[in-house]
């Protein structure tokens, strides 16, 4: 069934992975949509490197509509009400990459309803680890641009997620309880390459801040180049 969508999207695993399933089932996505917050304590979105979602956006060859937002569930969601009403008409519904956020899952849902748009959520109830394993084998490029869990250490910045990181992650999240998926803002990644994408991302600096437990790998240059 073809129908057109936007995708919410910020250039991690999950965003990106959602928009390569939906479009795997035969939809065509059209629009990725990012909400870019000001700080890291957003509730809802990536904070770090958001701006690489421009280059991301171009390799799909895709229309990328950003929108800058104060961090806050209600500046937030108000922002991402914005995004929404630049594509109701346009398409017919919106991919998220929720996995197992109820909280984040539920407000977007209601935010789409009132403007007439379903929503296709791909990921939701995965089993992360069995996730994770899928994005590799189906030939994603990953990269961890952000921890923030016992047991992740600044070492994890920059790393590719491989069969070997995922194993690690396993073992981490059986002993300290960190969720597999990130789903509760324990690591973040970017997706440097796809099959989706007609170029890659070359990461040309980045820069790692790391501040007790928690750190963050920021890309400071960028650009797209032949594969």
């Amino acid at each position: 069934m073809d129908v057109r969508l936007a995708s919410l999207y910020s250039g991690g695993k999950d965003s990106t992975y959602s928009v390569y399933l939906a479009e795997r089932m035969g939809h065509r996505v059209t629009h990725l949509l990012t909400v870019i917050p000001s700080g890291e304590d957003s509730l809802f979105f990536h904070y770090p490197n958001a701006w690489i979602t421009a280059l991301q956006a171009e390799a799909m060859g895709k229309e990328h509509l950003a929108i800058e937002s104060p961090t806050g569930r209600e500046a937030e969601l108000e922002a991402l009400g914005r995004l929404l009403d630049t594509v109701a008409g346009k398409v017919e519904g919106v991919v998220v990459g929720a996995l197992a956020s109820r909280f984040q899952y539920e407000a977007f849902n209601r935010l789409c309803r009132e403007r007439g748009l379903d929503v296709l959520a791909p990921l939701w109830g995965k089993n992360p680890l069995k996730l994770l394993r899928e994005v590799v084998a189906e030939g994603f490029e990953v990269i961890i641009t952000g921890v923030a869990a016992a047991g992740l250490g600044e070492e994890m910045l920059g790393r590719r997620i491989t069969p070997e990181l995922i194993r690690l992650i396993e073992d981490v999240s059986r002993r300290m309880g960190v969720h597999p998926g990130g789903e509760g803002g324990e690591f973040e990644t970017l997706v440097l390459d796809s099959p989706m994408f007609r170029k890659r991302i070359e990461v040309l600096s980045s820069e790692k801040v790391w501040r007790g437990d928690r750190g963050v790998l920021y890309i400071r240059r960028a650009r797209l180049r032949e594969r």
